[in-house]
């Protein structure tokens, strides 16, 4: 029997489909921020979005940060195989940093979405939370040389809502352990919320195009964002490469510090990228271990953040980008009970940061007068107002208006950089030149606003810099 090719999909309907899925993310981003009672989440906006497919595959991220839903995959996996019995009008808590969550602070509500009876996408919300129940009042505690000492409520992605109701027992446990109840009670509704806005509109966007377009669309997104990575893989030379830095030293933690190698393999011919993180130290009996998703996390923005901005981020991307972890390894796949209450940014930071940038001043124009050449600075990783209380302190990562500072963008991205004073350890000026995109803001930024620009030697220092301006 002669077999015919599927038809290639239509790729207007391509576009409006891929522009819908991220359409939908950011109504859900919307209301989470709208709704949240936390500053870490209303004003921070240490949170992201993000729909997976029914069989745990990114789907649409829109202006999530990487470190939040580059690994969601892992918990939709868990999520499935710890519940065999999903059905519409489910809800799970998950946490786990064993179970592909980042960290025990970032609390994940998955949404199972259901349509006609089959699974066909799941639909995220994580945010850091104000508090965790840790055994101090802190949701990093980089001391903590075990999970018992750590002290975190951990949720192994079990059920919070059935049959669109609260499960009470759980919500009972979160009230009595974490530090502020009504906060978390906040933010856990708003993330239910997000959660279920997901959930409505990907039913209604099943009814009105259909299942079989909605799968038929699904793959030919990912296909699609594959060929595209494919195409910058192959522009690039071949080679292997080989890097190492040094956490630095804590004192009663890790007091020799944490030394940290990167082995990268580019093949532009088969057009493939391998990142190998298993030649690392194994995990440590304190906090700063990384859990998967961090790992992952962070090999995919170093690399994606080389790459053409336009390419989609998604399971077809990954495609092209194998990690390679091990058990028990510092930067790998954790093992319990170590504690991993940090994962999402010193030893992240140390291989590619993305939450702040860290740099040294190079230059400076004639209006600046917070810092001079030479200052060691961190560039907080959200825009800011440069107006409110917080930004006039020196806590311009904590602004009181970050939609206008997202409004004006790079200019207040690079305003308020806070300087490190001398003493802080050696290592700060080795994260000059890790792989990233600020640097196209900072030449955004001189153009725009002139000598109120001080040019930082940072490199090119991530993608939650990118989304914030």
């Amino acid at each position: 029997m002669n077999s015919t090719p599927a038809p290639e999909f239509d790729p207007v309907m391509l576009a409006v489909l891929s522009n819908r899925m991220d359409a939908i993310v950011r109504e859900m981003t919307n209301t989470l921020l709208r709704a949240a009672r936390s500053a870490v989440i209303a004003m921070s906006r240490d949170f992201s979005c993000c729909l997976v497919t029914g069989d745990g595959r990114l789907l649409a991220s829109g202006e999530a940060a990487p470190v939040h839903v580059f690994g969601t995959h892992l918990q939709a996996q868990s999520m499935s195989e710890l519940h065999p019995d999903l059905k519409e009008g489910d809800a799970f808590l998950h946490n786990d940093p064993y179970l592909g969550n980042t960290h025990p602070a970032d609390h994940t509500i998955l949404v199972p979405v259901f349509y006609e009876g089959e699974h066909l996408f799941t639909a995220v919300a994580k945010a850091h939370q104000a508090d965790i129940g840790n055994s101090i009042p802190t949701t990093y505690h980089a001391a903590a040389r075990d999970i018992y000492e750590e002290g975190a409520l951990i949720f192994p992605c079990v059920r919070v809502q059935q049959n669109y109701q609260n499960v009470d027992d759980i919500i009972r446990m979160c009230r009595r352990r974490i530090r502020v109840p009504d906060q978390w009670y906040g933010d856990y509704l708003a993330a239910i919320g997000a959660a279920r806005i997901g959930e409505r509109r990907l039913k209604a966007l099943a009814a009105q195009v259909g299942v079989a377009s909605l799968k038929a669309f699904v793959t030919a997104w990912f296909d699609y964002s594959e060929r595209r990575i494919m195409q910058e893989i192959r522009r690039l030379p071949a080679g292997r490469l080989e890097n190492t830095t040094c956490h630095d030293p804590i004192p009663g933690v890790i007091p020799d510090g944490i030394p940290l190698k990167v082995v990268l393999e580019i093949d532009p011919v088969n057009a493939m990228i391998d990142i190998d993180l298993r030649d690392n130290p194994d995990c440590l009996p304190c906090g700063l271990n990384e859990s998967e998703a961090c790992a992952i996390n962070n090999t995919m923005t170093g690399v994606l953040n080389c790459l053409d901005p336009d390419i989609p981020h998604n399971a077809g991307t990954f495609r092209r980008i194998r990690v390679h972890l091990r058990e028990n390894c510092v930067v790998g796949i954790p093992r319990f009970p170590h504690s991993c209450s940090v994962a999402t940014t010193n030893v992240a930071q140390a291989s590619i940061p993305n939450h702040s940038g860290m740099g040294v001043v190079e230059e400076v124009g004639p209006l600046v007068t917070r810092v001079k050449k030479g200052d060691r600075v961190v560039v907080p990783g959200t825009p800011q107002c440069g107006i409110c209380y917080q930004c006039l302190h020196g806590r311009a990562d904590w602004c009181q208006f970050l939609d206008t500072g997202r409004e004006l963008g790079a200019r207040h991205l690079l305003q308020a950089p806070h300087r490190i004073s001398d003493g802080v350890g050696r290592r700060v000026a080795r994260i000059e030149r890790v792989a990233g995109i600020l640097e196209h803001h900072l030449d955004a930024g001189a153009m725009w606003v002139g000598g109120e620009v001080a040019g930082l030697e940072v490199g090119k220092l991530g993608a939650a810099q990118t989304d914030a301006a």
